[in-house]
């Protein structure tokens, strides 16, 4: 009886020490890293790094093998290739890295931090939102095709400045006279920062996402890619079918009328005027497109 009290004192202590040993500060050094590592494999999953890191992690296995063998040379060469592997992964994940950093800088915590909302006045915003309509549906009518850009949080001044700079309030009649064709500002996308049209002819960086529909052209590509890479939300008109579509987060939603416009549009430039039921609404519509 006594040694089994002595294994239940051993067993005991043993818990103990492993529950008091470690401070708070060690827990929360775990906890930090089990989510950058979890964050980190989430965000390759979902790109092209995903095979990339498949080979780095066969590279780190043949090292380890290769030191067990005493393999010295192999061993010596995958070593070298190790030692220099950070500034190896920073150029090769440098688009992975840099969307990782704009979704933290786009976070909630981080807007009430640095930045404020703007406020729009709402009968200003209805108008705004109109002629953006008007302007859309005029071109899907007659087959031009068009992208506009409207800025969030994230600034596109870098994107803008790859265009002509035009800073002009928005109206119907400017935003298709720039799209129509052979006209100097019709080829590239139009910037939209606030209620104003801030430039034209900007050059967009095509998505890398291969499961991208072969049938969507470059314009529509163009407009994904900027929402992968910004909180920027895009409007297309195609130029082949007349389908007004839009990118959000990555996401393409096709076949919008002017109904959906407006709301989608309202949410935007003047989300305090929108019920929870229009919300819902415009949520059904994007994942019923997706599908």
């Amino acid at each position: 009886m006594a040694k089994l009290w002595e294994y239940f004192a051993q067993v005991t202590s043993l818990f103990a020490s492993l529950f008091t040993q470690p401070d708070w500060r060690d827990w929360l050094d775990i906890a930090l890293m089990a989510i950058l590592i979890y964050q980190g494999l989430k965000l390759l999953m979902r790109t092209r790094a995903n095979s990339v890191f498949k080979g780095i992690a066969i590279v780190l296995v043949l090292a380890w093998i290769s030191d067990q063998l005493q393999l010295h040379s192999i061993s010596w060469l995958l070593q070298l290739v190790i030692n220099t592997g950070i500034l190896v992964l920073v150029i090769l994940f440098q688009p992975e890295l840099r969307r990782m950093l704009d979704q933290i800088g786009r976070s909630k915590i981080t807007k009430q931090v640095f930045t404020s909302q703007r406020k729009h006045r709402a009968e200003h915003s209805e108008q705004v939102v109109s002629e953006i309509v008007k302007a859309l549906t005029n071109m899907a009518r007659k087959r031009i095709g068009a992208l506009i850009v409207i800025e969030r949080q994230t600034a596109l001044s870098d994107i803008a400045e790859s265009g002509t700079h035009i800073d002009a309030e928005i109206s119907d009649p400017l935003i298709e006279n720039i799209f129509e064709p052979n006209t100097p500002l019709h080829d590239g996308a139009v910037i939209i920062r606030g209620e104003r049209i801030l430039a034209a002819a900007c050059i967009l960086q095509l998505s890398e996402d291969y499961s991208i529909s072969r049938e969507l052209g470059t314009r529509h590509r163009a407009a994904i890619g900027m929402t992968e890479a910004t909180d920027a939300v895009t409007l297309i008109v195609s130029e082949e079918t007349g389908i007004i579509s839009m990118a959000r987060e990555g996401r393409l939603t096709r076949y919008l009328d002017a109904k959906s416009l407006t709301i989608l549009l309202s949410e935007l430039f003047a989300p305090d005027s929108l019920t929870p039921t229009w919300l819902s609404m415009i949520r059904r519509k994007e994942e019923h497109h997706e599908g």
